[in-house]
């Protein structure tokens, strides 16, 4: 007779990885939600869009250049002013999602820093400037 399996434990999650993942987690429900809201909203007509549904098959075969002016979408984080469009409240569902790990990461800076764990806070320091670096616009080599 074998003996009987004895229940485990659940598994300890360190506590910078419990934060990491319950942030993470959020972010990417309200990201998701955000983008969801934007896209109901876009394709219902219940908020004005920047770019009317009817509008895209004829807009998609065009340059960028000329699908920017066209439809007088801005360039950058131009779009930010525009976020009351429904389209381009899509687009910031897309930039919450893009960008929520950089929340995560400066939230772990605190916890390494108060147990003296100096390469953790310059590494996530670091990863959250290469991704803020990446978002400004900055290294576009001139795109």
């Amino acid at each position: 007779m074998s003996e009987p399996l004895k229940p485990h434990a659940p598994p300890v999650q360190p506590p910078e990885q419990q934060r990491y993942a319950d942030l993470l987690v959020w972010g990417t429900r309200v990201g998701l939600v955000v983008v969801l809201l934007g896209f109901a909203a876009y394709v219902s007509g219940l908020v004005t869009p920047q770019v009317p549904v009817e509008r895209l098959p004829e807009l998609w075969t065009l340059p960028l250049h000329q699908y920017l002016a066209q439809t007088g979408t801005p360039t950058g984080w131009g779009w930010t002013a525009l976020v009351q469009r429904s389209d381009i409240l899509s687009l910031a569902g897309i930039a919450l999602l893009a960008g929520c790990s950089v929340l995560c990461l400066l939230s772990l800076v605190p916890l390494y820093a108060a147990r003296g764990d100096k390469a953790f806070v310059f590494v996530c320091l670091a990863d959250a400037a290469v991704v803020l670096l990446a978002a400004s616009g900055i290294l576009t080599g001139g795109h």
